[in-house]
């Protein structure tokens, strides 16, 4: 097994960060190192809003739900959907690209970019000895998100990365058992399968909460999982992603 490999498999999220800043130098590593990400047909259909104003910082973690290590970490990124570039190339040359542009295509082609460059980011930071975790929290409020970040239409915040120096580490949770998530040639539907899969992996994070705890917490996956589908789920964004100019048709 080599480094890369060992760096991937040993990922966990940090939320806990010291005070000390990224340099410009790793910063702009961090930035290279999500380009060289894969990209759909060359289109590079993302881009990446670096956050160092303190006050920035501060105004996105309340509208993340009161995160603080959205505020205090070693530099701040947002990953966007951006087919801005490409609606302002199409402007300059007097082409009209606008219904290829809201298409749903395209917007996983952009959702899909901006995914891949921030893994890309991420692996590249914790070989570095960095932390980083992933900050969904950002779409709670879009609309403010655009408003802190000045984003025009055709520019859409997908979510944060929070990268620093770990105050310490937290533990790895264990993953959904290869079988669960690996399917060969064709996908496997069986309920017998399913369920000893599942119940195997409940019994395995339920222990893993417990041990955490000390006994406070034994939940199940599944259980976790069903509550978490129960909630209200952030049903604005299907009208504020067309406002942008996204999915359109």
């Amino acid at each position: 097994m080599n480094n890369t490999i060992e760096t991937i498999l040993n990922h966990r999220s940090i939320r806990s960060f010291t005070d000390q800043l990224l340099t410009a130098e790793e910063i702009d590593t961090l930035v290279k190192s999500a380009q060289a990400a894969s990209t759909s047909s060359y289109v590079q259909a993302y881009s990446i809003i670096g956050v160092s104003d303190p006050e920035k910082k501060r105004e996105l973690s309340v509208l993340a739900g009161n995160q603080p290590y959205v505020e205090k970490n070693g530099h701040f990124f947002v990953f966007c959907a951006d087919l801005y570039r490409h609606q302002q190339l199409a402007e300059e040359k007097g082409e009209h690209i606008s219904e290829l542009l809201e298409n749903t295509e395209m917007f996983m082609v952009s959702l899909i970019d901006a995914a891949l460059a921030a893994q890309n980011m991420s692996i590249a930071a914790e070989s570095m000895g960095l932390g980083i975790c992933y900050i969904g929290g950002i779409r709670n409020e879009l609309d403010k998100v655009t408003e802190v970040l000045q984003t025009p239409d055709h520019v859409l915040p997908l979510f944060g990365l929070a990268v620093g120096h770990p105050a310490n580490l937290s533990g790895k949770k264990p993953r959904l058992p290869k079988q669960a998530v690996y399917h060969e040639n064709t996908y496997n539907v069986n309920t017998d399968d399913f369920r000893h899969t599942m119940n195997t992996y409940d019994k395995t994070i339920s222990d893993y909460y417990r041990e955490r705890t000390n006994g406070q917490r034994e939940e199940t996956w599944s259980d976790q999982i069903l509550n978490f589908m129960k909630q209200k789920p952030r049903t604005y964004l299907n009208d504020y992603v067309k406002e942008k100019g996204f999915n359109k048709n």
